[in-house]
């Protein structure tokens, strides 16, 4: 058995027989499985459960990108020395880029396309170090000599969860999930740990990426999502939320065990593929763009619990996602009561939608 198939043994529960009338709750799930069940109870059975694999053919060659330049920052900065100059981390970086691009095999129209692309790369090689690299640098140094990490830290794909018990009052029992994701690398910043993940875009969140603070509208629009009466269906938003939350408890977690529980944790996402900021001059063939990283634990954090905690949590955020994944490991997946905004905003660009009876039902209508 491979890893993938054990961990989808461990993920996937064995079917509710009349001894035992309800699923087993998975042991371990990603935490985009539960931003897909808020999208769609439908399309997590699917993906998750079903195992079937969707493909989004046009996010493929940009993911497949943003995964080349995540692999050549990183292994840049596990290379460079603890106080890198600029130019120093750039030619780490862009030396790392062109040995990964001799093999990268993307069906490109014509070489000149081709030569495009990598110029992008390059320049976007160029924002990151000059809008954070250094400084990120020399926060992995300072982390890494306290630690004696040696590049411990630093992935890409660096693992973190966060384990949720989900109480059963009617059997007296407890399951416990553990929902994954990743960090690409953490570095110290003053008196706080920094998680950073390098992502496509940052599209998909809203208010957050122009809201500083939960109170006021970023605590109205997740607490929208919820209510039956709003109009409101964030899924991407709460999904962003939600992945904070796991992202700063896996954090918390690693701190622990690395001796460094007075330390304060934070979630710090980069767009690499944020084209809106790219400018291209096809005269002189050349590529500019700039990178703006954005803090997700601001808008996150409830000062109140903070207030009381000293952490960066958020109680709201926290109890609801513990409810979702408890509604996601009871199998509860009938997307009757939000139907509506599913059919209207998930269901034409979704893959499963040739297979899923619900839709099939409400586009197959007889008159009379």
């Amino acid at each position: 058995m491979t890893d993938g198939d054990e961990l989808e043994a461990r993920t996937v529960g064995p079917e509710p027989t009349e001894a035992n009338d309800r699923p087993t709750a998975p042991e371990r799930l990603p935490v985009d499985a539960v931003e897909t069940f808020l999208r769609c109870p439908r399309r997590y059975e699917f993906a998750h459960v079903q195992g079937l694999e969707g493909t989004d053919v046009d996010d493929r060659p940009l993911e497949d990108r943003v995964a080349l330049l995540r692999t050549a920052i990183c292994d840049a900065l596990r290379g460079v020395g603890p106080e890198p100059g600029e130019r120093a981390l750039l030619e780490a970086a862009t030396d790392r880029l062109e040995a990964l691009w001799a093999d990268y095999d993307e069906r490109f129209h014509s070489l000149t396309q081709r030569r495009h692309e990598r110029r992008v790369l390059e320049a976007t090689l160029e924002a990151y170090v000059d809008a954070v690299g250094v400084e990120h640098a020399a926060g992995i140094a300072r982390l890494n000599d306290e630690l004696d990490a040696d590049g411990a830290l630093i992935g890409p794909e660096l693992p973190l969860s966060s384990r949720i018990s989900i109480p059963d009052e009617t059997h007296g029992t407890s399951d416990a999930v553990s929902i994954d994701a990743a960090v690409d690398y953490c570095y110290a910043d003053g008196s706080s740990i920094v998680g950073v993940r390098f992502v496509p875009t940052l599209r998909s969140l809203g208010l957050l990426r122009y809201r500083t603070d939960w109170e006021g509208a970023v605590a109205e629009a997740f607490t929208d999502h919820f209510d039956p009466d709003a109009d409101a269906f964030e899924p991407s938003f709460v999904g962003a939320l939600f992945e904070t939350s796991v992202v700063l408890d896996g954090l918390r977690d690693r701190c622990e065990r690395l001796g460094l529980e007075d330390r304060t944790c934070r979630y710090v996402q980069i767009p690499l593929a944020e084209r809106s900021q790219t400018s291209v001059n096809w005269v002189r063939e050349t590529v500019e763009t700039s990178l703006e990283p954005i803090d997700l634990t601001k808008p996150y954090i409830d000062h109140h619990t903070y207030g009381m905690t000293h952490e960066h949590r958020n109680r709201t955020v926290d109890d609801r996602l513990e409810r979702r994944v408890a509604s996601l490991a009871a199998g509860d997946v009938d997307p009757t009561d939000r139907w509506d905004e599913i059919s209207s905003e998930v269901c034409p660009d979704c893959e499963y939608a040739v297979c899923c009876g619900d839709y099939v039902a409400a586009e197959v209508r007889f008159d009379g």
